[in-house]
């Protein structure tokens, strides 16, 4: 059995007492309220449903993650990305960001972004906590990436590609920057073969909830822009 949430209160139960089938379910109800999804990414928990299903709220074991010094550039996407026919950039329309990330992928899977998913993750934007990465080829939008920044953790929400290679770019860009400004972790929630070939593994959850516990609450002391002069656009970490 899973714990039941109310609109109450935005607490949630303790991330160990998630089931072990399906990975990782902790409670079902709830709201996603800026608050409420605050509390969720400190505690490690994040929210995933479908359209007509009450918000379920997920915390799995392993978790998959990134750490910012271990991303790993192919050498075919390290000569993509050294082309620098694209601009990048941070924050200029996350609500685009978020409807190219929900819509339909080409192996004919639904959306798990909402309407109120999307709503809620505007509303962490305009607080300063939700951010986007867009990747544009002569002014069209390509490629881009969203998720939440808080302290010196980064928690990945969603990409898109309309082009090959297009969310792999902004991602390798996006951490380099994010190395740049001392990031510890990138939460990538669960593993899959498109972020394992970037370098992402899998932690143990008690080891995610340390990293939580020592990174949430240090100030990152950055604006959210993207600044290209010190990154090494693929290349070898300097």
């Amino acid at each position: 059995m899973i714990a039941w949430l109310d609109n109450e209160s935005n607490s949630f139960p303790a991330i160990h007492t998630a089931l072990k089938e399906p990975n990782g379910l902790l409670a079902a109800g709830g709201d996603l309220s800026p608050a409420r999804l605050k509390e969720a990414y400190r505690q490690g928990i994040f929210p995933w449903y479908n359209q007509g299903e009450p918000i379920l709220w997920w915390s799995p074991d392993p978790r998959c993650v990134l750490f910012p010094e271990q991303l790993h550039v192919s050498r075919s996407l390290r000569k993509r990305i050294r082309k620098q026919d694209y601009d990048v950039s941070f924050d200029t329309d996350f609500e685009a960001v978020v409807d190219a990330c929900a819509e339909p992928r080409a192996n004919g899977d639904g959306t798990w972004i909402t309407r109120a998913m999307k709503g809620a993750y505007c509303d962490l934007h305009r607080q300063g906590i939700a951010h986007s990465v867009e990747l544009r080829i002569d002014g069209r939008l390509v490629g881009g990436l969203y998720g939440l920044a808080m302290g010196k953790m980064f928690f990945g929400e969603s990409m898109f590609s309309r082009e090959t290679d297009a969310s792999k770019i902004a991602f390798v860009l996006m951490v380099e920057q994010l190395q740049n400004w001392g990031y510890a972790l990138i939460d990538c929630q669960v593993s899959n073969n498109h972020l394992k070939s970037l370098g992402a593994k899998e932690i143990p959850r008690a080891e995610f909830k340390r990293y939580l516990n020592k990174y949430l609450d240090q100030t990152s002391g950055h604006d959210w822009v993207f600044n290209p002069e010190r990154l090494s656009f693929g290349e070898t970490p300097r």
